[in-house]
């Protein structure tokens, strides 16, 4: 197995890593324990990711960070100017984790602003004379924004998942002293539970998930998508889906669940497969590559189950 390495988007396991520092995994470690990997779903029926059905970003930070060892302090709020001087008050500490923020708010990104909701995370690291220094794991270190725009994007507004505005992480420190393999073990009962389906979560109407979003997707895709889907997907959507598999065979083997290992990687070989047919506009085999891919998530539960028993 050969290891991928590259640029995609891995924002909160890229700025979570930053943030735990010399003692942190790599981003691909993180990744899969947050539990992203682990399933489909179709967003109100509509939205394809390569998420578990029921799963955030927030569920996968907070995972990790407890998996690790590690703990930290998560605040939020709806107001601006308090936003604002927590912030300060907490770099006065050291850098922060900021969001998830709008990434099409993002003004030092080309496009933007721009007419699309987008969830991202930063690391923020410093306010000074009215401009905000941040490191942006979508490819801009070192990126600066007048304090106002920065707010204006890291209210969030918009993205799905976020309760409240303004979240902020900090005061990262050790709690118990955790291994990246035994990490990996504690996570595999987890992964086994977003394999087979969470109904313990709030999705909205019309979301599916694991075998039946993928199955509904390859429907769509022969029907025809909306232009804004097809973009997602092409765009975003596919790219991060095979890497996360990818990441997840390689974490695998390196627990020893050869088995399981094999499936992500057939998982993760026939997703990063779709990209080719999707951009072409050959929608059949796209179609084709989705029912082959489907039933691989059943397969990849039942082989963490023999492998983790």
């Amino acid at each position: 197995m050969t290891a991928y390495l590259g640029s995609g988007p891995y924002c909160y396991a890229s700025s979570l890593a930053m943030m735990l520092g010399e003692s942190s995994p790599p981003p691909r470690v993180l990744e899969v324990l947050t539990g992203a990997p682990f399933g489909f779903a179709l967003f109100e029926g509509t939205l394809p990711f390569f998420d578990p059905y029921g799963w955030s970003p927030e569920i996968g930070l907070d995972a990790a960070i407890d998996l690790l060892g590690w703990t930290c302090h998560r605040s939020d709020g709806r107001d601006a100017g308090e936003a604002r001087a927590r912030l300060t008050a907490a770099l006065a500490e050291g850098p922060v984790l900021a969001g998830p923020l709008d990434m099409s708010l993002l003004l030092h990104q080309p496009g933007t602003p721009a007419d699309y909701v987008a969830d991202h995370y930063v690391v923020v690291l410093a306010i000074r004379d009215g401009t905000v220094v941040l490191h942006d794991p979508h490819g801009h270190p070192y990126a600066t924004l007048p304090v106002g725009a920065f707010l204006d994007a890291w209210r969030g507004a918009g993205v799905s998942y976020l309760d409240s505005g303004y979240r902020l992480r900090t005061g990262f420190s050790v709690r118990d002293k955790v291994s990246e393999s035994e990490a990996l073990r504690r996570s595999l009962p987890s992964a086994i539970r977003w394999l087979t389906g969470r109904a313990d979560l709030a999705v909205p109407p019309g979301t599916l998930g694991g075998v039946a979003a993928v199955e509904r997707l390859a429907e769509q895709v022969e029907a025809g998508l909306p232009d804004e889907i097809h973009d997602h997907l092409v765009h975003f959507a596919i790219r991060l889906g095979a890497r996360r598999l990818a990441d997840a065979a390689t974490c695998l083997a390196s627990l020893g669940l050869d088995a399981a290992a094999a499936v992500a990687t057939g998982q993760a070989r026939l997703a990063g497969a779709l990209q080719y047919p999707m951009v072409t506009g050959d929608f059949a085999a796209a179609a084709t590559i989705l029912r082959q891919l489907a039933p691989g998530y059943e397969r990849l539960a039942e082989a963490l189950r023999a492998g983790s028993s």
